[in-house]
């Protein structure tokens, strides 16, 4: 059934709201969410062509900077291996176009949800939370497609020129995606560390304090959560993520004057 759009009580503003409200609350903010994604990806749907042609000429430039006598015989084009390939593609990228598209929406519903546990300051940054989210995920996105030349010219000729690469559709597109929504929910990252900040969960001088290890995590964490592996890549998110480190201790000490 479509959730209706309706007022919040007093109880859900003040945060005084029972456990089963607040359950109801949470299937009222998913649904919402839900519904939001399915729109995002019929949006995804007309969206398909432009993003595939986008994502694909990276490979079409790595193709024809090989030598003639070394590059695929399929040249430009992606290879579909089974029977479901080109559905299964099309459906992945489909709903990752959606999710970026209904994002706004699911942001809302998640602040909307922990609003109640929140002072009148902090919920008037419903906002600037939705919009500096959107920013830094479509930053992240745009630096992993800046990476993505440099991760095939290390991937595809790391085993030297004795190889042909015949790559699948299904192959290269998933780690296409896998790529960008690597990094566009790791540029996400100041985000959470602000809201830990607010919720008095960390401090500026914790995070100080826990500078040195954050290095290492931070690097740690870029090295596994990039599908490839490879140094371009892992620089490429780690290096943010460390002056968004920095900078997350500069606002969490100036929100909390």
């Amino acid at each position: 059934m479509m959730p209706k759009l309706r007022r919040r009580s007093t109880d859900e503003r003040t945060g005084t709201m029972t456990l089963i409200e607040h359950l109801e609350e949470l299937r009222h903010r998913v649904v919402i969410a839900f519904i939001a994604l399915l729109g995002g990806a019929v949006v995804g749907w007309f969206l398909y062509p432009t993003f595939i042609n986008i994502v694909t000429h990276p490979f079409c430039d790595y193709v024809m900077s090989l030598p003639t006598d070394q590059r695929p015989p399929t040249g430009c084009d992606l290879v579909a291996s089974g029977a479901l390939d080109q559905f299964s593609v099309k459906l992945k990228v489909v709903f990752a176009l959606g999710l970026f598209v209904a994002l706004p929406v699911i942001l809302y519903q998640l602040w909307a949800f922990i609003v109640p546990g929140l002072t009148s300051r902090e919920r008037r940054m419903a906002v600037p939370f939705i919009a500096s989210s959107m920013v830094l995920f479509s930053l992240g996105a745009f630096v992993a497609y800046l990476t993505l030349p440099h991760a095939l010219d290390f991937l595809l000729g790391f085993a030297g020129d004795k190889f042909t690469n015949l790559i699948s559709g299904g192959s290269f597109i998933g780690f296409v995606v896998v790529l960008t929504l690597a990094f566009g929910v790791s540029f996400e990252f100041p985000i959470l560390l602000i809201f830990l900040g607010l919720a008095g969960v960390v401090s500026s001088a914790k995070l100080r304090a826990w500078r040195r290890y954050a290095i290492v995590l931070i690097s740690v964490f870029a090295a596994v959560i990039t599908p490839s592996s490879d140094p371009y890549s892992m620089l490429a998110l780690m290096i943010p993520m460390l002056l968004f480190y920095e900078a997350a201790i500069i606002v969490i000490r100036l929100l909390k004057k």
